[in-house]
């Protein structure tokens, strides 16, 4: 349940009540509502809360058992030999992904074969023009 869910996030991040709270701009009180289930959050702050978490809201509803932040990534070995991977990319890959998926797969006319295939070429693309954006122009001599 959700208040399980949001306690446990909070707890992993040896956070108080009292600090999420202040994050979320709303009393401690209210989260001790929401963590004893007796109380649920609006959508915004629903939505402040899955990104204080680094999780989905589908994660945040029980829609899904997996964090955003525990899905794998496929990274090339060409990107990680030469550049470091942050969670800034990682978090980028995500937000990439999750757009091309809703662009491409809103009427649900491919299958599941062709989705992957789509989905693997737009990750090879997102991963080239990340590296293309961390080189170094070549000066002029």
């Amino acid at each position: 349940m959700f208040g399980e869910k949001l306690k446990k996030l909070r707890t992993d991040k040896n956070m108080t009540q009292q600090e999420l709270a202040k994050i979320l701009k709303i009393s401690s009180s209210t989260i001790g509502m929401y963590e004893q289930n007796r109380r649920s959050p609006d959508i915004e702050t629903l939505k402040k809360i899955a990104q204080h978490f680094n999780v989905s809201v589908d994660y945040l509803l029980d829609n899904t058992d997996t964090r955003e932040s525990e899905i794998e990534i496929n990274i090339p070995k060409e990107y990680t030999d030469k550049y470091k991977v942050t969670s800034r990319d990682k978090k980028q890959y995500l937000e990439h992904m999750k757009k091309a998926n809703e662009a491409f797969f809103m009427n649900d006319e491919f299958d599941e074969e062709d989705k992957k295939e789509i989905l693997d070429t737009m990750s090879e693309i997102f991963w080239k023009a990340k590296a293309m954006n961390k080189r170094k122009p070549k000066e002029d001599k």
